[in-house]
């Protein structure tokens, strides 16, 4: 992570099923990071105005704005413009990456996740 320590991150994850999110909070906060979460897109987009995450991990299969919509509207916010968004979905569907990418995700991670290859993932990108 550079310079930077792990405790002085924090990660936004929005997921709606909450043993996913329970199990991500688990493993990221073993990492060090402080955790924020978010059910929806629309708590997502909020959150991430009001808190400024580091990081936000989008599922894009949401309720009541989908993750492709949550963050094209957190990058239209120039106070998040340096905020690292990785995709998070059980799709492995390249028209699915191919729409996270173009809706401003820097990378795309498939479910279930790898926590040690993410932690790697996620020191490259905000390095």
């Amino acid at each position: 992570m550079g310079d930077t320590p792990a405790s002085d991150l924090t990660i936004l994850v929005v997921e709606d099923y909450e043993d996913t999110s329970f199990a991500m909070r688990l493993a990221l906060e073993d990492q060090g990071y402080r955790i924020l979460e978010a059910a929806n897109g629309e708590q997502a987009v909020e959150i991430a105005a009001r808190e400024r995450p580091k990081i936000i991990l989008m599922d894009l299969s949401l309720p009541v704005l989908d993750g492709f919509a949550a963050t094209e509207r957190i990058r239209a916010n120039p106070e998040l413009s340096d905020t690292v968004i990785v995709a998070v979905t059980a799709h492995l569907d390249q028209d699915y990456r191919a729409r996270a990418l173009a809706a401003g995700c820097d990378a795309y991670v498939t479910k279930p996740i790898d926590f040690d290859w993410l932690n790697g993932l996620l020191g490259s990108l905000i390095s």
